[in-house]
């Protein structure tokens, strides 16, 4: 197995998902300061005992490494995006609510068939007007079937049960390569009828579904990934540090073969021999094994409460106090009764009532935590849920204590 120097081995990386708690509004600040004195204030010496415990045992080992085949593409072998214009037949009354552009669209596709009507006289609540999508992978050849994912553009209530008549698949150069048709499969359903009176359950999405293995591949796309004897890989995650280590590792097993263009091309240069089976040479070069760079990133997702952090953040000392505010609004209806022969009416007034309620947080001293199993059991000790620890992480960067790329979904 071929050696990296040790001066490009980034460390491994290690991801921990929180769960989404229910939605709370926090207010949590970070301010550097020296913990050294005040730790032992806060926290009586059974608890410090136990956080620092915690703060030593590790989460994850180091990653061995990665093959190259995972890391990279090679140029020119990549696939293709195709899309057709189609209809879904046989919808049962579900399909777009005759719409001028699917009567015209059904018209258009019986006088294929020599039945020429008016496409205002056509009813066609059980067709849908849809978009088909497609990947073509690099080297496929005519004959071999490709999965097709259908999208309704109408107002169609469900494809379900719906068929797509045969419909072409091109290319960004208005060529076809493929033609789809066949069933639909659909990962949802829709039930009832809505509305004031009624209700509707719907799982998923059912104006969307596949075909799998649906469209026949008519024409071959031309592929060229060998230019002068050279393939260039690209990297899937551009870094120079991974770049270099790519390159590395390469000369490694054939020497002066490769050398790093940019952060994301590493541009290898076929051995003598190897030029006339460029396949088997690409082959033995994705077996080669690289530790990749992984940047200091922290990922928050504040939809789904979800918090994604690598292996190398470093968070510098600091104390970190975080409250929780809880806003409860009630709204309840009064009743106003006039008095005997007043002339008044009885009047139905709404009340609102509000409470605000905040948890009692102290300001707690941190100390360096130059790992990210140290960060997540610091956090985790102070009781921070998903929410909190995405206002903490936010105050720490702009306090200046966390040493991290920080990146907000």
């Amino acid at each position: 197995m071929p050696l990296v120097p040790r001066s490009l081995r980034p460390r491994s990386r290690i991801a921990s998902e929180a769960r989404a708690l229910p939605l709370e509004k926090t207010s949590c600040s970070a301010v550097r300061k020296n913990p050294d004195t005040e730790f032992k204030k806060i926290f009586p010496l059974p608890a410090a005992l136990g956080i620092f415990l915690a703060l030593l045992m590790p989460l994850s080992s180091f990653a061995t490494g990665v093959k190259l085949r995972d890391l990279v593409m090679i140029s020119g072998a990549r696939d293709n995006q195709l899309v057709g214009y189609g209809l879904v037949v046989g919808l049962a009354g579900d399909g777009d609510k005759d719409q001028i552009y699917t009567k015209q669209s059904v018209a258009n596709m019986l006088s294929r068939y020599g039945v020429n009507i008016p496409a205002a006289t056509i009813s066609a609540k059980n067709v849908a007007v849809v978009m088909i999508t497609a990947d073509i992978p690099p080297f496929i050849k005519p004959g071999a079937r490709i999965d097709v994912t259908i999208a309704s553009i109408g107002d169609a209530k469900s494809l379900s049960g719906g068929v797509l008549l045969q419909t072409p698949m091109i290319g960004a150069d208005n060529k076809v390569y493929a033609v789809a048709q066949g069933p639909l499969v659909l990962g949802g359903f829709s039930a009832g009828e809505g509305g004031g009176g009624g209700a509707t359950v719907t799982k998923n999405h059912p104006t969307t579904a596949q075909i799998i293995n649906g469209a026949l591949v008519e024409k071959e796309i031309p592929t060229q990934f060998v230019h002068d004897s050279s393939l260039q890989l690209l990297l899937r995650e551009p870094s120079f540090n991974s770049a270099a280590a790519m390159a590395v590792a390469i000369n490694e097993v054939y020497t002066n073969a490769a050398h790093a263009v940019d952060s994301a091309t590493v541009l290898v240069q076929m051995p003598e021999g190897t030029e006339g089976t460029p396949v088997d040479f690409i082959a033995q070069l994705n077996k080669i094994v690289v530790t990749p760079d992984m940047p200091a990133r922290i990922i928050i997702n504040e939809r789904t409460g979800t918090i994604v952090a690598t292996a190398d953040i470093h968070i510098s000392a600091c104390a970190v106090a975080c409250g929780n505010i809880t806003i409860n609004v009630a709204q309840s209806l009064d009743v106003s009764q006039p008095g005997a022969f007043s002339g008044g009416s009885t009047a139905v007034t709404p009340r609102t009532d509000t409470k605000v309620s905040e948890s009692k947080s102290g300001l707690i001293p941190l100390p360096e935590l130059p790992t990210v199993e140290k960060v997540a059991s610091a956090l985790n000790a102070l009781g921070a849920t998903p929410r909190d620890m995405m206002s903490i992480f936010q105050a720490m960067k702009q306090a200046g204590a966390l040493q991290a790329e920080l990146v907000t979904r």
